[in-house]
């Protein structure tokens, strides 16, 4: 059951610290068994920067959002629209301690619906994070195949994911 007053809005700047925090905590909580605490913090300090959040803010095409209780971020998600019109989910964190009551589901939900026309969502998730594969399947998600993120070799190994949202 997720959590009363449980707000979904688009990220600002101002946002963009609780961001942060949220993203290289629920990183090393599920990553460090995996990769281990050096690497993932090399990981969070490169693709989690102020910086690289700030620029995806406000783009075209793009859904960057939020989940909130009170003050308090707790989730986070971002996807955008891919050249053949799917929704390539990019991100969907929530911190450990509102993870299993609902929170990842609503903020999915959320976020595919920011593309209407999309006739399918795809995704990557890292080979051993068990749980998330587990989570995306329950989501309706199945197996497209194997790959390394963005196809480089210093990557983490990855599934991609896709489910189909509506017939064409």
């Amino acid at each position: 059951m997720t959590p009363d007053g449980l707000i979904i809005r688009d990220a600002v700047a101002a946002d963009l610290p609780a961001v942060r925090a949220l993203l290289v905590e629920t990183w090393h909580d599920t990553y460090d068994g995996i990769y281990g605490w050096q690497r993932v913090a090399e990981i969070t300090n490169a693709w989690h920067s102020l910086e690289n959040l700030s620029a995806q803010l406000d783009r075209e095409d793009e859904a960057f959002l939020v989940a909130q209780v009170g003050e308090e971020i707790i989730a986070t998600s971002s996807a955008r629209r891919e050249r053949d019109r799917a929704a390539l989910l990019t991100r969907l964190y929530v911190l450990p301690i509102y993870q299993g009551v609902g929170i990842g589901r609503t903020l999915l939900q959320v976020t595919l619906a920011h593309f209407p026309q999309a006739p399918v969502a795809r995704l990557e998730v890292e080979l051993q994070n068990e749980p998330a594969i587990a989570f995306y399947e329950r989501m309706g998600f199945f197996l497209q195949r194997s790959a390394r993120f963005d196809g480089r070799e210093d990557t983490p190994n990855t599934l991609m994911m896709a489910k189909r949202l509506f017939a064409d």
